[in-house]
């Protein structure tokens, strides 16, 4: 088969049943196409396919061209973390809950695939958040998220104090359970749960949606994507052991008078869909809109 890649990567949902049929069936698939793969070390050691390569998720980046993520939008956001430092194109086969990530059906996707391969798809391009957490002028630990970074207490209901900080303006100090720094893509996840608005994957923008906070004037706001983002956490906090989550998968360790900077990643996720895809097709589908009436 002729196609603009030439190696491609399967990632898994490691002890996940359903996924791990899909993966063998992916494989014996693209094979039979004449075409290269490779599969992630973790979920290709519970595979048991003899012939199969195995690397590690940076080398699945380094050398492929692209990676089919299988399981839900949490893999997804996993593997985007890491692919989004390669040229690497991701497309999704949905074995999780709603998957707004994910495309393809893990019971046909032969035809839908082979079409992609052939060039027939369409492309977006996401961008990521890049998270550090700044203690007396040092960088203590850094990490990115596809969806938002999420500070908290790492406590049910048990209230911080912190200042948002934009572009170095004061924007306001905040008691509350926390802060959810959103992209377009975890739009419609934790910060959709938390009253904040969906925001269309084009365009370049982040939403701030306090969480819980205690005054009823404050609400979710949307800024350019390009701000730089700081949350101040005040020395008087009582907790003293508190946490940035990124994509709910990594968590940052913070501490009172720490200073938490987000700013958006240089590197963006190269995402696939069949050619037709449409962004309101899907919210209609996962979140249960109302049909059209006439």
């Amino acid at each position: 088969m002729e196609t603009e890649f030439n190696t491609i990567a399967l990632i898994g949902k490691p002890d996940h049943e359903g996924a791990n049929q899909t993966l063998v069936a992916l494989y014996n698939h693209i094979v039979s196409l004449g075409l290269r793969v490779v599969i992630e070390r973790r979920v290709g050691e519970q595979l048991r396919l003899d012939q199969a390569e195995l690397l590690e998720m940076v080398e699945l980046g380094e050398r492929a061209d692209l990676a089919i993520v299988v399981g839900g939008d949490g893999n997804m956001l996993g593997a985007a973390r890491v692919l989004a430092r390669f040229d690497v194109a991701v497309v999704g086969v949905n074995r999780g809950n709603l998957g707004f990530l994910t495309d393809l059906s893990p019971d046909s996707f032969e035809q839908p695939l082979e079409r992609l391969l052939a060039g027939d798809y369409q492309a977006e391009q996401r961008f990521l958040l890049e998270t550090q957490v700044h203690r007396h002028g040092q960088l203590k630990a850094s990490n990115t998220a596809m969806n938002e970074a999420v500070l908290h207490p790492g406590k049910i209901a048990h209230m911080i104090e912190f200042e948002v900080y934009i572009n170095g303006h004061f924007m306001y100090s905040q008691r509350a359970d926390g802060m959810i720094v959103a992209t377009p893509t975890g739009s419609t996840a934790y910060s959709l749960s938390a009253g904040g608005p969906i925001v269309t994957p084009n365009l370049n923008a982040i939403t701030l949606v306090p969480m819980f906070p205690h005054t009823l004037s404050c609400r979710p706001i949307v800024i350019d994507a390009d701000s730089q983002v700081k949350l101040v956490l005040s020395p008087n906090n009582k907790t003293e052991q508190m946490l940035i989550s990124c994509d709910g998968h990594v968590s940052l360790a913070v501490q009172p008078g720490d200073e938490i900077h987000i700013n958006k990643s240089p590197y963006k996720l190269k995402l696939l869909h069949p050619r037709g895809h449409n962004y309101f097709e899907v919210l209609r589908s996962k979140l249960g809109w109302g049909s059209k009436l006439f």
